[in-house]
């Protein structure tokens, strides 16, 4: 074997001779290797402490150190075993036939498997200082560096040999100048990038003096004795330095070893000259690692390189130093990006023995020891106060309290359901150990828990006194969760929904310590630190994994090693270009990230190997002496090696590129020791102004896709734009290494730094241009018309310090686009996102820019009093202060209430939109706000949420929010818990009040724990904010305590199973399903064999088994899987889920949360509308889970019963409720959960927006009460039938389910009583408007596709109706309970859902209409022949609607006399659409046109069109006879009930003219009253039980007069309802103009009438109330009697 050395160093060398591999390893493999090598790593880990001491000394010798084997450094490298095995051979004995024998035998040094590196450290090359390039930037705010700079070069390894001078055969020279380090530098892994960059502070540049590193290891004396003997050995004089082979180890230490190429001495000198990087062909593929790299550090040279450089060359093309783009070094500065690979930056002066020294340019040298290797991987300085913070929150929640600490869950409470008389007692069956049959009594639901416990326990004990009562525990039988003995027992959840099925109510009485109490924190908890990355190693990341630190370092051994070989061979062309791919795959390895320098460097190393070489230089460089001042000599002389100096240079380009991967940077602590200037932010006039360099790691798919890119640069506070975004130029892609976007371009915002607030958050947006001349575009199909968005990646201009951002920075930019992912990286399954890195330089001033808060002086108290304001100023004011929101603030409002602002303090629900008003957030207004908010009331907590929306981005707004959201209560923040985790994404920093508010509660709270870790979870999919909830899900994990974690795992662990059975399941065909799915519940059940689990939706449930052979699938397109588990509590029931995959739950949970908050509300206000809550739990993404509620059928399948047209039939709802109520008591109860539930449904579907409302997605169940679900369209986002709104009506509401609400076909007052709940809970629920507005408007950055924008909310805020009054809304939402029941277009979108479930085909039958407005289907062979039929005249009808309608006289073959049939124009045009539909070939007569200009209703319109429709009929009759006697126009003309009326109706006008005389007058009329602004307010809402002379339904309206009124001016009337006794109007009849005292001598005269077609219209009842009698100041509501006494006009 060879032994190889340097001019300076040495390196022992091992390689095993093997064929060179013919095929380079991909990616894929590359990294299953990797994993391979890192899981046999983790199981021989070992920590060692590891202790070193520097000393530095320029004119001395460097004292001599003896450590032991471990001791050399803080990694146990490969040589260490190798030198083990030569330290024990007797260099001594052997002679130079014996030793050239050792060396050459190839199985020296590699009979031992190389350890690893076991550390968080680099290499300790890296980790005591990294070599830094001279700091040249554009864009600067002082005036720049300029020429070369000096250098302080750093030592990497400690002379570990004695201190004897001694100088070996080969040159080596054993002293190495230690020179100190400024901080240890630690490589994490490069994890997803979050929205923001955390702690961006930059590192301080230090000039190293004197040579270029160029890094070795230790050697031992008894090694370099060894070496030294080596050197003089004839093998290694007859090869001179080395074989030229290059030595790659693989990760299972497998040395191959590639040949040189018995061709690589003719490569032309020419071919190694740089080429344009775009006339370079393309490459696809990224080369990757194949191969982990033997460790090798060469050594230092002596003189600074860059001396030579500048002397030797001096074109732009050459001279390093001075070659500028755009006026910008190409040297990077310090850096530092959000997370990656970390270097801490915190002093550690004399840990353990360490010494700091500082050299005369100010750098300190620092060596690692044991207390740095256990840091954190993931590691920066905003992470690592995050984690003190957390440390220090976890203290305050011990283990030993048990209030916060219980170890079970506490059933959540909740506003008591309404109470009436009866009700107010409930039945209580508590299960007692001991007693065989459960303990039952009767208890009041408002007595505490306390109460019912001492109940119970007088069964047990005879004397109370000595028990202790607060010792005992209600426990919900079949759920681990008791009772709050501090509530009442009717406030709890599970009573109230006992209650509402009326089912019995079970506990259980126990003792807390016969609890289960495995979800407690225990001492060890306590104990354990907390780490934010220890338990996220089995959460599945939704993006791809990066390289960890282990190749990097083995890529930099393994470039160290071709390094040396390229110096000391003779032919170097093929050595160089191992040294090229080296650097390539060090490039790929940090995320394709290539800087100029590296570039540079590269280009120049091609060009230096191409020149003419000296060999007295190569031998000068193996003549080293023992002293450090002979370096200069050999400094002068390595200016006649370009080679030597080029690769200097790619080694300090190679170590820069690392720094800018390394969260490094100057933090403020070291900024003082280094005695740099501090200036404050608000005193500094410079503009903003950086330079975006490059967007790195550009996929080919992109190339081929896009043409062009460009970024658009915006700067935004509180949401909003503070300047006008600028766009950078449009520039293609770049071919070096890898493709990359370079723009090098200066951006310059015209907004001083001293303007900028400290939450100013700077936007990169990137854009592509899309090649129109390439097909292969995933949007190829699509018109290609603008640019498309491909990510987006927002910093904080100042970090969480406050120091302003400076330094170069490397930002991820997630996109989830249609890019191919890069070649060989490990594909995963589902939602993966891929990032490029986007270089953005800032500039880098002598001095630190700091954000200093204003002091506020808080003696200073302003409040004005409101009632002194003018009284138009105070109504406008308080006009403002009153509306729903600040969504609709103009900027004159604004203006205004700003100025006002101190008038608002006895209205602090006005708070944000005040600070929504302000004009701007700068530092010189800061103090005012600040003050302002100092003296603010505290918030109600449901208001202060609004101030954590983007809109209120400033610290002190945020922290004052969350200290008076604190007084929420548990169960509560439960409910609002996804808006919270939503609002973590407008925190700026980690470590904010928010996160620690919302970790405190989950610390106390397993309930809010729980789903705290469900929604995190969710969230880590986010593009831009997946990494800081990583932090914040770590965290959780951390503090949660062990035994949460292991049910949290558990739980993750099951719904995996789950979504693989659904995934199968739904591929599977349809006949193979319950196959497939029976045996894949196999492995469900084998996880149920080895431990219980709580259910995710509800952690109260908890499992123990599956019941296979009740588990099945439901048939929607979605194929979702119907679980039933065993309660593990034997006296719980059967657990049935619903599991989903290929659908986002969110919206579904959304949507019910809001559902759920509106039935607080309600309850709140005693309003009971018994609205059916299940839970649903989105678990990832398109997946989750969703409880069923048991007893519950769809419509469609109630409807199906009936036929395929049982949409149209009134009657099935109703039928099918009796079959499951038989009694009439049980089926009035099922009735009216019915209507109140009902209500409750179109009042929430309709202000949601709920679309795609079809009869397979509302419930019944058989206690009555109806729900919905599957919400995959709301906000007004209806589901399209080509052009057409598949949902047309408000809110569904069928004449079925007004058959149950009026128990019958008829209106009765159990209809009032629907329009009635209906309208009260709509006004309840637009007093919360504002809520509302705030609850959505916090979920718009959680991606939901139909909530993206602040215009979706557009639709709540209208359906809302904010600013009418109740009176106004209530005509509203009456209007649309019309509307709604008259849609056909709802019956229609039913039918058509049937058809599509049942796969219905074929005609109707005969039972079945085929008109819509006839029940059945006639012939004429049951009707008779028709011999004339012709449009006799028309009457004008106001039922519900003015309309016209033709009366048709039809003479049928054996009658004498005729038959009369109404018919409306549309029914007309039904008749001939569906002939035209059955009869396509047959040529019809023509339809009168529809279109008409001007009215409709009008009598010259009805005239026009009796005479078409009369053409028609005659035309009709004289077709054919398959045409003129089908069953369609038979049944057209057959007599319905209507016309049966209505012809007796007719004949008795032929009788005479019909005049109303007295009888019997009854009914009453529901009035309401109110007078403003010089308006009387008539609203008539409701009559009922009125009284007809013959008994037929009457079509009532009202008009009502203010007499006296001579000229009949004042009449009002309302609109006619249609053949009913009990008429709902809620119509407002307005009588303007009108004082006080005028309308006092008024009367209101009303009258309620019937409107006939046919007849005069007559009188039913009146009403005249004088107004003297009125308290106008207020609304009157009431009843009144109908008489006879008034006056019929």
């Amino acid at each position: 074997m060879a032994q190889i050395s340097s001019n300076n160093g040495f390196k022992q060398c091992s390689s095993h001779l093997e064929p060179t591999r013919t095929k380079e390893v991909d990616k894929e493999e590359a990294l299953q290797m990797e994993a391979e090598a890192l899981a046999k790593l983790q199981k021989d880990r070992r920590v060692t402490d590891h202790q070193r001491g520097f000393e530095l000394s320029s004119n001395t010798r460097q004292k001599a150190q003896v450590y032991n084997k471990q001791d050399y450094d803080l990694m146990v490298f490969p040589e260490s075993d190798t030198q083990k095995r030569a330290v024990d051979i007797d260099v001594e004995k052997l002679t130079q036939a014996e030793l050239e024998k050792l060396l050459l035998d190839d199985s020296f040094e590699t009979r031992k498997t190389p350890v690893l590196p076991v550390t968080p450290v680099l290499s300790p090359s890296f980790s005591t200082q990294v070599y830094l390039r001279p700091t040249i930037q554009r864009g600067q705010w002082p005036p720049g560096l300029s020429g070369p700079s000096t250098y302080t070069l750093p030592s990497i390894y400690q002379s570990t040999y004695s201190s004897k001078q001694t100088v070996f055969q080969n040159g080596f020279n054993p002293r190495m100048p230690a020179f100190p380090s400024t901080e240890p530098i630690y490589l994490t892994f490069p994890g997803q990038s979050p929205y923001f960059s955390y702690p961006l502070t930059p590192a301080t540049p230090f000039h190293p003096q004197g040579s270029l590193p160029v890094y070795r290891p230790v050697v031992s004396p008894d090694m370099a004795k060894l070496f030294d003997k080596i050197a003089s050995t004839s093998e290694f004089l007859k090869n001179g330095k080395a074989r030229t082979d290059l030595e790659i180890t693989d990760p299972k230490a497998t040395v191959n070893t590639l040949q040189v190429s018995p061709k690589s001495e003719d490569i032309s000198k020419f071919d190694w000259l740089d080429l344009d990087p775009l006339s370079k062909p393309k490459v696809d593929n990224v080369e990757v690692l194949d191969h982990e790299e033997e460790k090798s550090i060469p050594g230092l040279l002596a003189e600074d390189p860059w001396d030579a450089v500048l002397l030797e060359e001096r074109s732009p093309t050459s001279g390093h130093l001075e070659s500028k783009v755009n006026g910008k070094s190409p040297s990077g500065a310090t850096v530092t990006r959000s997370q990656s690979l970390n270097i801490r930056t915190t002093q550690f002066t004399k840990v353990q023995g360490q010494v700091s020294q500082k050299d005369p340019n100010g750098t300190s040298g620092l060596s690692t020891g044991s207390s740095l290797v256990q840091e954190i991987e993931v590691q920066n300085e905003e992470v690592a106060a995050f984690c003190q913070s957390i440390t220090k929150l976890k203290t305050n929640f011990p283990y030993t309290n048990h209030c916060t600490n219980p170890g079970y869950l506490l059933s959540p409470v909740t506003v008591q359901r309404n109470i009436c008389g009866e009700n107010a007692s409930v039945k209580v069956s508590i299960e007692i150990e001991g007693f065989q049959l459960p303990v039952t009594f009767t208890c009041d639901v408002s007595s505490t828990v306390e109460i019912i416990i001492m109940q119970a326990l007088c069964w047990v004990h005879d004397d109370l006194n000595q028990v202790d009562v607060g010792s005992y525990v209600l426990k919900v039988c079949g759920q681990e969760e008791v009772l709050q003995n501090n509530h009442c027992l009717g406030s709890h959840e599970y009573i109230q929904n006992c209650r509402k099925w009326d089912t019995e109510i079970k506990l259980q009485l126990l003792t807390f310590s016969a609890m289960c109490q495995n979800l407690a924190r225990t001492a060890e908890d306590d104990k354990t630190p907390v780490d934010l990355n220890k338990h996220l190693h089995q959460m599945e990341k939704p993006y791809k994994e990066v390289m960890t630190r282990y190749p990097v370092e083995e890529l930099l051994d393994s470039y160290h090693n071709q390094v040396e070989l390229a110096l000391q061979i003779e032919n170097q062309h093929r050595a160089v270009d191992q040294v090229i791919k080296a650097v390539r795959k060090i490039c790929s390895a940090l995320d394709g990230v290539e800087t100029l320098a590296i570039t540079e460097a590269v280009k120049k190393l091609k060009r230096a190997v191409n020149l003419p070489r000296s060999k007295s230089a190569d031998v000068t460089s193996l003549s080293g002496e023992g002293d450090i001042s002979k370096s200069s000599s050999r400094g002068s002389l390595n200016s006649e090696n370009p080679v030597q100096v080029s690769i200097d240079q790619l080694t300090a380009a190679i170590y820069d590129l690392l720094r800018l991967h390394a969260n490094c940077g100057r933090s403020p602590t070291n900024c003082a020791q280094s005695n740099r200037n501090v200036k404050e932010a608000w005193t500094t006039t410079e503009q903003l102004q950086f330079t975006i360099f490059a967007a790195h790691g550009i996929s080919s798919n992109w190339v081929s896709n896009y043409e062009k890119y460009y970024l658009i640069c915006s700067l935004s506070h509180n949401g909003k734009d503070l300047f006008k975004p600028i766009q950078s130029k449009k520039v293609g892609t770049y071919k070096n290494f890898f493709y990359l976007i370079k723009w090098d371009e200066l951006i310059i915002f015209p907004i001083q730094i001293s303007q900028l607030p400290l939450e100013s958050l700077l936007h990169l947006t990137l854009f592509g241009i899309l090649n129109q001349s390439s097909g292969s575009s995933p949007d190829s199909n699509k018109q290609r018309k603008g640019p498309e968005a491909l990510g987006k990646v927002s910093l904080p201009l100042f970090d969480f310090k406050r120091f302003l951002t400076c330094g170069t920075k490397l930002l991820y930019l997630w996109t989830s686009s249609h890019t191919n992912p890069v070649t060989g990286t490990v594909p995963r399954k589902g939602y993966v996102m891929e990032r490029i890195v986007l270089q953005v330089d800032f500039p880098s001033p002598m001095f630190d820019v700091i954000y200093t808060t204003p002091q506020v002086d808080r003696s200073i108290i302003e409040q004005h009093n409101l009632e002194t304001l003018e009284n138009d100023i105070k109504g406008k004011l308080l006009d403002i202060i009153h509306r729903d929101s600040s969504l609709g603030l103009s900027k004159e409002d604004k203006a205004f209430l700003w100025e006002k602002r101190y008038y608002c303090l006895k209205h602090p629900n006005s708070l944000p939109k005040v600070l929504a008003s302000a004009p701007n957030w700068k530092w010189v207004n800061l103090a005012k706000t600040y003050s302002l908010l100092q003296q603010w009331p505290p918030l109600n907590p449901l208001t202060a949420l609004e101030l954590l929306d983007s809109k209120f981005a400033d610290q002190e707004v945020r922290s004052i929010a969350v200290t008076w959201i604190e007084a929420i209560s548990d169960d509560e923040l439960t409910d609002l818990l996804p808006q919270f985790v939503q609002a973590l994404k407008y925190e700026i920093y980690l470590n904010s009040s928010l996160v620690r508010f919302l970790l405190s509660r989950a610390l106390g709270n397993i309930h809010i724990a729980h789903n705290l870790y469900w929604l995190l979870k969710d969230a880590l999919h986010d593009a831009q904010f997946g990494a800081r909830y990583e932090h914040v899900l770590g965290a959780l994990l951390s503090v949660g305590g062990k035994g949460l974690r292991e049910e949290l795992l558990k739980q993750t662990k099951l719904v995996q199973l789950l979504g693989g059975v659904a995934e199968k399941v739904r591929q599977a065909s349809g006949s193979a399903r319950q196959v497939v799915l029976q045996r894949s519940m196999e492995r469900v059940q084998s996880f149920f064999l080895r431990n219980k689990c709580r259910l995710p939706l509800n952690p109260s449930l908890v499992a123990k088994e599956l019941n296979i052979k009740s588990c099945s699938f439901f048939s929607s397109n979605a194929v979702p899987l119907k679980v039933t588990m065993l309660n593990a509590d034997p006296m719980g029931d059967e657990i049935n889920v619903m599991f989903k995959v290929g659908e986002d739950l969110r919206q579904d949970m959304l949507a019910l949360q809001m559902i759920k908050i509106m039935d607080k509300i309600w309850l709140k206000e005693g309003l009971d509308l018994r609205m059916v809550i299940f839970k649903c739990l989105s678990t990832g993404r398109d997946r989750g889970m969703v409880e069923l509620v048991p007893a519950s059928d769809t419509l469609r399948k109630i409807q199906v019963e009936y036929g395929v047209t049982g949409s149209f039939k009134d009657k099935p709802l109703a039928e099918w409720l009796r079959k499951y109520n038989p009694s009439e008591e049980e089926y009035e109860k099922a009735s009216e959960n019915f209507i109140y539930s009902c209500a409750g449904c179109c009042v929430a579907t309709y202000v949601l927006g709920i679309c795609d409302r079809h009869n397979d997605n509302i419930m019944l169940r058989s206690t009555g009460h109806m729900f919905h679900i599957d919400f995959g369209k709301f906000l007004g986002h209806a589901q399209m039938f080509g052009s057409f709104k598949r949902d047309r009506a408000p809110f569904v509401l069928t004449s079925d389910m007004a058959y149950v609400i009026n128990g019958g076909e008829k209106p009765t007052i159990r209809f009032q009583l629907f329009v009635d709940l209906c309208c009260q809970a709509y006004n309840l629920i637009r007093k919360q408007t504002n809520l509302f507005l705030n609850l959505l408007s916090l979920m718009i950055p959680s991606g939901l596709p139909e909530l993206t924008s602040i215009q979706d909310l557009k639709y709540v805020r209208d359906a809302l109706q904010p600013q009418t009054t109740d009176a106004e809304a209530t005509i509203f939402f009456t209007r649309l309970i019309e509307s709604s029941l008259g849609s056909i277009a709802t019956k229609f979108n039913f039918f058509i859902h049937n058809l599509a479930q049942l796969r219905f085909s074929g005609l109707p039958s005969n039972d079945e209409p085929i008109l819509s407005f006839s029940p059945k289907t006639y012939s004429f062979r049951q009707d008779g022949r028709i011999k004339e039929v012709s449009v006799f005249t028309y009457h004008k009808k106001y039922n519900p609607d003015k309309h016209y309608i033709y009366v048709v006289r039809i003479l049928r073959e054996g009658q004498l006399e005729p038959s009369f049939v109404f018919r409306t124009f549309d029914e007309f045009q039904e008749l001939h659409n569906k002939l035209s539909i059955i009869f396509p070939l047959w040529k019809l007569p023509g339809f009168p046109n529809r279109m008409v200009l001007g009215r409709t209703h009008i009598k010259d319109v009805a005239a026009k069109r009796k005479i078409e429709l009369n053409s028609y009929l005659q035309s009709l009759m004289s077709a054919s006879t398959d045409v003129a006697e089908c069953d369609l126009v038979c049944t057209f003309f057959h007599p319905l009930l209507r016309d049966e009326k209505a012809e007796g109706i007719a004949r008795s006008a032929d009788a005479g003219p019909f005049s109303p005389t007295p009888g019997q007058i009854g009914g009453a009329v529901k009035l309401s009253i109110s007078y403003r602004n010089g308006t009387l307010f008539i609203m008539v809402m409701h009559i009922k039980d009125l009284v007809t002379e013959d008994g037929a339904d009457p079509n009532p309206y009202v008009k009502t007069y203010l007499l006296p009124d001579t000229h009949k001016t004042s009449k009002r009337k309302t609109k006619i309802s249609r053949k009913t006794r009990n008429p709902t109007f809620n119509e407002m009849l307005v009588y303007s103009g009108y004082s006080k005292e005028t309308l006092r001598q008024r009367e209101l005269q009303l009258s309620v009438l019937s409107a006939e077609s046919l007849r005069e219209n007559f009188f039913l009842g009146g009403v005249t109330l004088p107004l003297k009698d009125f308290n106008l100041s207020k609304e009157t509501v009431k009843w009144y009697q109908l008489t006879a006494a008034a006056t019929y006009l």
